[in-house]
């Protein structure tokens, strides 16, 4: 997973409350049995047309210029801003793959749906809760300054506005020391590699049979 320490990215707001995760990845992507390649299909049916389905090439797609993420001003945006209960409805885990392989890094809102929230963390994405009245400023401020961005700084725990101004954030020590370290749950496990290979050897020189597998 990767780190996150202080990142700085355009802004890109999605004004809309209660944005759930069939909404952030539709249900017929969720067929794919890899973690990788939904970036293109983040927010599919507000972002194109037509319908989407998996396999299809984007570049053939037709993409509706009125969603926020096909606006030049917002190309390459890294942070997203919602409104309060973003990624509420199924737990899929898809919707964070996806919002991480667009590229964004933090997500900004009043509140998240639980399950969503926990999701986040664990992909090195950082879901960031504020008061209602800044996030609705920070809205106003994004529609009034094109080329709006925030540096995220994690280790201090405050949002950089591009007037110097801060906004403090709290996140859960734990939480925030995976993100800084870029551990996931398997590198969390793999820290105590040691540990496991003691045990197991162990295991296998006190218990021989158990390394012995019946044959068919």
């Amino acid at each position: 997973m990767e780190k996150f320490t202080v990142h700085q990215g355009l802004v890109a707001p999605i004004d809309r409350a209660n944005v759930d995760t069939d909404a952030i990845i539709p249900k017929q992507f969720l067929k794919s049995i890899k973690k990788t390649g939904f970036g293109p299909n983040l927010f599919d049916e507000w972002r194109y047309l037509d319908k989407g389905e998996p396999g299809m090439d984007p570049a053939t797609r037709k993409p509706n210029p009125d969603f926020v993420l096909n606006q030049t001003r917002y190309a390459g945006a890294s942070v997203l801003l919602a409104r309060k209960n973003f990624g509420c409805g199924s737990s899929r885990e898809h919707a964070p793959w996806a919002l991480q392989q667009y590229g964004f890094r933090a997500l900004i809102a009043p509140s998240f749906a639980d399950i969503f929230f926990n999701n986040c963390f664990k992909n090195g994405l950082l879901p960031i809760v504020l008061p209602e009245s800044a996030v609705a400023k920070l809205f106003d401020e994004v529609a009034a300054f094109p080329g709006y961005r925030l540096t995220v700084d994690l280790p201090r725990q405050v949002i950089v506005k591009p007037d110097g101004t801060e906004l403090p954030f709290d996140v859960q020590p734990f939480r925030k020391e995976c993100l800084l370290n870029g551990w996931d749950d398997i590198g969390l496990t793999l820290r105590q590699k040691d540990k496991i290979q003691a045990f197991e050897a162990n295991r296998l020189a006190t218990k021989p049979w158990l390394a012995h597998t019946l044959s068919a």
